[in-house]
């Protein structure tokens, strides 16, 4: 679809400032540009640095970058990690709402871009509603996460109501309390509350994350245009059911690997959103090894661990004898540097590579890769789903809990080893998935999976009609009023 630069419609991304929650508004942002779209792609100032230094010197001619101040003390010059989630969203509610609302001014004012026609909004960005009201655009809103999330959260006032929740003190994290059944939620079947995402794990009434979301989600429910999620029909679709008797109209248009992967002329396929940069060193290392030899270890931008769980997963690897790649990111140990001993090294030094970030997709669809020991990101989830990976579970954060449950228990993809992580575990888990029966069969069902993800993004799918219906009935809806 072509249009004047007059009428060009203009859709302005805004995504939560934190790597997991940037590379899928990054995905759509290509789809939306693919479409005709305009495109400004709103990061902090924080993570628009750290976008460069990462980028090197690709070029983004196609999307145009804009930044807003986070509203956060200054980090280090050098200072290449995740900022404190928490603090993050308390600064959204505070700080964000004046420098977005004078962005999208500016960028009406200019006269070198086309008006802004709509906002593509990040869910935990409640405050652009309000400029998206004042200035009467649709604003759709992205939910990173999967379908059961939103599912889940929507909960959090019932869990409250019902005292669920906070937790009485500490010990009812260990004393089998989180083994209660959660079994009046819609499409969730026995359901325990450790299943649930992590925030509820608390013992403060006061809990700002529990708080913070309540409210996320009340105003989207209230304000949004519509709400997408990066999942399809094969995965969700009697959880996206259940969501749409309550919100906004719900519409999949996912999974993104498999829609950009399918998508004719896509010249922003090699354009990266990584906020590391991207070791590609170890592609040409997964040249050298077998067809579904190697284990991917990645634990996503977030997790931390101690130095007593990374020895655990070092050595359970070694021990399985099997090749691996695995991402060490400079703060993934809590309290200090990764150090592995010079015996671990040597033990695995003809099978084992360490690299420090990579392009996970790519790795991922290499045909050396066998499976996935992953944190359960959403993202994560679903690129390895795109790549037909069976995973091996540890979530540690925020919805991973309720993603592992979905990947081991619904989707029999994966499975799930102990919190309390030890090397015999990881070394009997690995061997299982990589050659095991039980392995096999989820390289069977993931594989399934992955096909019907291709046939949902291609044109006459669910996934790519809906995002047609989205584009042309609410993301266009200004242009037609011009």
């Amino acid at each position: 679809m072509s249009y004047t630069k007059e009428r060009k419609p203009h859709a302005v991304l805004t995504p939560f400032p934190c790597q997991g929650h940037i590379n899928p508004m990054f995905n759509l942002a290509k789809l939306l540009h693919l479409k005709g779209f305009y495109i400004t792609f709103v990061n902090t100032e924080y993570n628009h640095k750290r976008l460069l230094k990462s980028m090197g010197p690709n070029s983004l001619q196609n999307i145009h970058l804009e930044t807003i101040p986070d509203g956060l003390p200054l980090m280090e010059d050098e200072a290449d990690v995740t900022q404190d989630i928490v603090s993050l969203c308390e600064s959204i509610t505070k700080n964000f709402l004046v420098p977005f609302r004078d962005l999208v001014f500016r960028l009406n004012d200019s006269g070198l871009v086309p008006s802004v026609t709509c906002l593509v909004s990040d869910v935990c960005m409640a405050f652009t509603l309000q400029v998206a009201q004042q200035l009467e655009l649709p604003n759709v809103i992205l939910f990173p996460a999967s379908a059961s999330m939103l599912l889940s959260v929507s909960q959090f006032p019932a869990l409250l109501n019902k005292g669920l929740i906070p937790l009485k003190d500490e010990s009812y994290l260990t004393n089998g309390y989180l083994d209660t059944k959660v079994d009046w939620i819609p499409c969730m079947k026995n359901f325990r509350l450790k299943d649930l995402p992590d925030f509820i794990r608390t013992t403060d009434p006061n809990n700002f994350m529990v708080k913070f979301l309540i409210q996320v989600v009340a105003e989207v429910a209230h304000k949004a245009t519509a709400i997408l999620f990066n999942t399809f029909d094969e995965l969700e679709s009697d959880v996206i059911e259940a969501l749409s008797s309550v919100f906004p109209p719900i519409y999949p248009i996912g999974p993104f690997p498999s829609f950009l992967n399918q998508s004719p002329q896509n010249h922003l396929s090699s354009l990266s959103s990584s906020l590391w940069k991207e070791d590609t060193e170890c592609i040409h290392w997964l040249e050298s090894k077998e067809p579904n030899s190697v284990v991917y270890v990645n634990f996503g931008s977030i997790t931390v661990m101690s130095p007593d769980q990374l020895l655990e997963f070092a050595w359970g690897l070694a021990n399985s004898k099997r090749p691996f790649l695995w991402i060490i990111r400079p703060d993934l140990v809590i309290g200090g540097s990764v150090i592995l001993s010079s015996e671990f090294v040597n033990e695995t030094s003809d099978r084992g590579l360490i690299a420090s970030w990579c392009p996970q997709e790519q790795v991922l669809n290499h045909p050396s890769v066998g499976g996935f020991l992953t944190h359960c990101g959403w993202n994560s989830t679903i690129e390895s789903i795109c790549a037909g990976v069976p995973m091996l579970c540890w979530p540690f954060f925020a919805d991973q809990p309720t993603n592992c449950r979905s990947i081991c228990n619904e989707w029999n993809i994966g499975m799930e080893l102990d919190t309390n992580v030890k090397r015999e575990e990881v070394e009997k888990l690995v061997n299982e998935l990589m050659e095991g029966e039980k392995g096999n069969k989820m390289k069977e069902k993931v594989m399934e999976l992955k096909k019907k993800a291709e046939e949902d993004t291609r044109p006459g799918g669910l996934s790519h009609t809906n995002l047609d219906k989205v584009t042309n009935e609410m993301l266009l809806k200004k242009i037609r009023l011009i």
